[in-house]
């Protein structure tokens, strides 16, 4: 697989440039494009803050001094959210077992990481959105990844026109 990536990341590399959105840009659009509804747990918030304290790579993309700042969401089954339950685009079980019922959400404001379960779908379409920085740039891993949810939602020709 890793040499897929890098056969990825050597096509596209050079016609990629950083164009990274917050955490908060990633709220923002999530808001405006979806119904969510927030949610006060401390042990979903503990999810979404460890996954990047607990991640150099995550951990790297806080500003100096910051701490994470997590915000967890459910996207509801309802307006444009429909299409993220219809069985063709909804993950049948969560990555730690049991039936998905809910869509989770979690984005770290600080760092920008987020997390989806319940729906590829919906985690490729941030990872689109969201784009890459400086130093994503340089993984082929990530680079490979984003490309994949550019063509998923066929966005790879704007991206490489803008460069």
């Amino acid at each position: 697989m890793f040499e897929e990536w890098k056969s990825v990341w050597h096509k596209y590399k050079d016609f990629l440039t950083p164009n990274r959105k917050s955490g908060q840009e990633l709220l923002d659009y999530l808001s405006h494009e979806y119904v969510m509804t927030e949610t006060h747990d401390k042990e979903t918030a503990d999810a979404v803050r460890f996954n990047v304290t607990m991640n150099k790579p995550n951990a790297e993309k806080l500003p100096d001094g910051a701490v994470p700042q997590p915000r967890t969401f459910f996207l509801e089954n309802t307006g444009k959210g429909e299409i993220f339950y219809k069985d063709a685009n909804k993950d049948s079980e969560a990555v730690w077992g049991g039936d998905i019922t809910r869509i989770f959400v979690g984005i770290d404001t600080a760092s920008g990481y987020f997390m989806v379960e319940g729906s590829t779908m919906l985690w490729d379409e941030l990872c689109a959105f969201q784009g890459i920085d400086e130093a994503d740039m340089q993984n082929p891993y990530c680079v490979a990844q984003y490309i994949a949810c550019l063509k998923r939602f066929n966005k790879l020709q704007d991206v490489i026109t803008q460069s």
